[in-house]
């Protein structure tokens, strides 16, 4: 079973509970009279549940029960696996609370647990799931016996992969209100066995690049306070022993599957115990809880490797596949899509978008999207969001007859909203000027000259679902691009009473779940793909409603070689958006080749972002070969495990990444060779994932090679002159 509990294990240790995934445990002590709950240990699968001695009860201010008058002592290190403030721990606490009398200290200890097969749904929210033979839950009701406050500490253990998922749901149990100002998913208290941090921090167009910095003493925090994840920072975070590599080392990773403020901090105290967080917020965040309410915090997925980054990175790729991932594209190959934007921009009509869609069906190309500008008076960035009916003047015949003629073209077709916004220069604003977030009285501050509309009252989100509708329901429309552009300020509402002001933020999250989700219920066969001004809101709470999230606005190859290594880290290929765009590229200016560029695109969904009738002809002649690449090597890309080799981020030359499939009988490795150095001999590259009493064929040559040698002695990449080349390497068991 893989959630056990052990009752009176020594005078001070009331009971343990052990959880095991196929290769780890995490074991949670009940301590002392007064039912402390204390982390014990997480790591390598244990057989034994002795653990009792990890504890260092026995030492210093022993338990309350035994040396009250060093209470404060004992709060202050020992290793609680929910900790609450005010009282003496003086650590990052995990919850906060402020009666109606204005007091903030918690104590939060054991009252029952309970074993539940299978994993609930958290209310509102985006969560992983897994049927009763896949998961087991354990959940953990702890008491603060003064206020009547309680918490129940949700975890569930995976049979398939060595993934713990936490969450917490916070019950106002007492007879008046209190406010909720603190709210965190998840903790691990344990000893700090001189750690790296390893994070993803960014910028618009430079997303997710990987951040390693050693945890000393004091706090290390990542967060967002911008009402999304954020281009800027992402809420992950990996501590890793010194030294970790792709196939060594310890690694402890928490990932939060939330789209809005997030905070995860690590902290080093005095005894050298580290203190990793996860959860909402806690600026500007202050939530009402009336006698009998309850709040679900979202949910945080973590994992633990004893074999580097590399095996870290494969337990959430399968265990997003697997167990967030839904819907109709789970499973299954996306269609090559060719998107207007950078073609474009603004500047097109029926005829234009007819013709790229004519070019690119005769190329193989399967869908085309109809980017910004195709609504309202938008012929530029200033206007018309909120104002979603079709620009006729552009669309002649509407929009039904612009999709019938893709469609009869073969080809999908597919649109671009951007459903959370709201221009000044729009009918929606002058209609309803009090619909944008604003604080009362007080000139919003713009950003891309827009303002967010408040989703969190009723008739904004239900308005805004039926604008989206009814488009949706006038055509043959397969995909949707669900854009988010600018990050929320000005928090105010002409709606939420004064003393509800600091759940905004936390509502406005749950009302951009409730629209993706009616979304796809009303129209399950969609292939959704959320984007925010490119990577800023790719988390895995969107990850939930969209199988696939705009990697970046950054299209240029080399840019991406970084980006995406960072998004790969912890997503699967198959959720990274990514295209083959004109050159020089629109972000950066670089040219490279259209090979390249095809190449680095294959690492994630494939398709296009430029004009097919007017880029070079031998780049249009490379299309077809392009198609085929991706349909001969699609199923091994999005269901293969993958594999880092060689990081053009660290070694600023060139980037080594591959897959190889489950029954390792197939591999697919790319190589980018970014500065050529002179007089230089070829790159040796060793490859990971094969069998290594496995033959295998390399396509293109006639040689054999053992797994074995490919892995250990590695293989030549020859011939590589200039910069900006790629190359793949396709093996077979021979």
């Amino acid at each position: 079973m893989a959630i056990q509990y052990y009752q009176n294990l020594s005078d001070d240790v009331k009971g343990i509970f052990k959880l095991d995934t196929p290769n780890t445990s995490y074991v949670i002590g009940v301590v002392d009279e007064e039912k402390f709950l204390g982390h014990i240990y997480y790591g390598q699968r244990l057989n034994d549940y002795h653990l009792a001695h990890v504890l260092r009860i026995q030492e210093g201010p022993f338990v309350p029960s035994k040396n009250n008058r060093d209470r404060v002592s004992f709060l202050d290190s020992f290793p609680m696996e929910y900790p609450a403030g005010g009282l003496g721990d003086y650590r990052e606490s995990c919850i906060g609370i402020e009666t109606k009398g204005g007091n903030m200290g918690l104590a939060l200890n054991y009252v029952s647990h309970k074993i539940i097969p299978g994993k609930p749904e958290l209310c509102g929210l985006p969560s992983s799931f897994g049927k009763e033979d896949a998961c087991n839950s354990l959940e953990i009701l702890c008491e603060d016996p003064h206020t009547g406050f309680r918490a129940a500490l949700l975890y569930t253990v995976f049979e398939d992969v060595d993934m713990i998922t936490r969450s917490v749901r916070l019950i106002n149990d007492g007879k008046e209100e209190l406010f909720v100002t603190k709210v965190f998913s998840s903790c691990l208290d344990m000893d700090n066995h001189d750690f790296e941090a390893i994070s993803l921090h960014g910028s618009w167009a430079r997303e997710r690049h990987i951040q390693k910095v050693p945890v000393s003493h004091g706090k290390l925090s990542i967060e967002s306070i911008r009402g999304e994840s954020s281009h800027q920072d992402h809420p992950f975070m990996a501590l890793a022993s010194k030294g970790t590599d792709q196939e060594h080392g310890e690694v402890y990773a928490m990932h939060f599957v939330y789209s809005g403020n997030f905070k995860v901090s690590a902290q080093s105290d005095q005894f050298d115990q580290i203190r990793m967080v996860m959860g909402i917020h806690p600026e500007g965040f202050k939530w009402k809880l009336m006698p009998g309410e309850e709040f679900q915090a979202p949910e945080v997925v973590m994992t633990y490797s004893s074999e580097g980054l590399g095996r870290m990175t494969r337990s959430f790729h399968d265990f997003y596949r697997n167990h967030l991932i839904r819907g109709e594209y789970k499973d299954k190959k996306r269609p090559i899509l060719i998107n207007n934007w950078e073609a474009t921009y603004f500047e097109f009509d029926t005829d234009k978008l007819i013709a790229i869609a004519k070019q690119a069906s005769e190329l193989g190309i399967e869908m085309l999207v109809m980017d910004d500008g195709w609504f309202g008076n938008r012929c530029d960035d200033n206007r018309a969001l909120g104002d979603w009916t079709v620009n006729e003047e552009k669309l002649r015949g509407g929009l039904k007859y612009l999709v019938d003629e893709v469609n009869k073209l073969g080809m999908k077709f597919g649109i671009w909203f951007e459903p959370e916004m709201i221009s000044p220069d729009s009918d929606l604003c002058r209609a309803h000027p009090d619909w944008a977030i604003a604080i009362p009285g007080k000139e919003g501050s713009l950003c891309r000259n827009q303002y967010v509309l408040d989703l969190t009252r009723r008739e904004v989100l239900d308005h805004t679902y039926e604008s989206v509708a009814k488009i949706l329901r006038s055509a043959n429309i397969e995909y949707v691009k669900w854009d988010m552009n600018r990050q929320l300020s000005d928090i105010g509402s002409a709606f939420l009473p004064p003393e509800q002001m600091g759940e905004l933020y936390h509502r406005y999250v749950l009302a951009v779940y409730e629209l993706q989700r009616r979304m796809m219920e009303e129209f399950p066969y969609l292939l959704l793909e959320n984007c925010s001004g490119g990577g800023a809101r790719f988390d895995p709470g969107m990850l939930y409603y969209s199988p696939q999230i705009w990697c970046s606005d950054d299209t240029d190859a080399i840019e991406r070689l970084i980006i995406q290594e960072g998004t790969a880290m912890i997503y699967p290929l198959s959720t990274i958006g990514a295209h083959v765009s004109d050159c020089p590229n629109h972000t950066v200016g670089r040219t490279t080749p259209f090979k390249t560029r095809g190449h680095v695109a294959l690492a994630g969904t494939f398709g296009y972002e430029l004009d097919v009738t007017k880029i070079p002809e031998e780049d249009r002649e490379m299309i077809p070969e392009q198609v085929a690449m991706y349909h001969k090597y699609n199923d091994l890309v999005r269901e293969g495990d993958y594999y880092r080799l060689a990081s053009y981020h660290e070694n600023h030359f060139y980037d080594c990444y591959g897959v190889v499939s489950k029954d390792q009988k197939e591999a697919l490795y790319t190589f980018v060779q970014v500065l050529n150095r002179p007089n230089h001999h070829s790159r040796r590259i060793y490859f990971k994932g094969l069998d290594p009493d496995k033959r295998y064929r390399i396509e293109g040559e006639e040689e054999v090679y053992s797994g074995d040698v490919l892995m250990k002695a590695g293989y030549l990449i020859r011939n590589m002159w200039g910069d900006y080349k790629s190359r793949l390497i396709h093996l077979m068991e021979a």
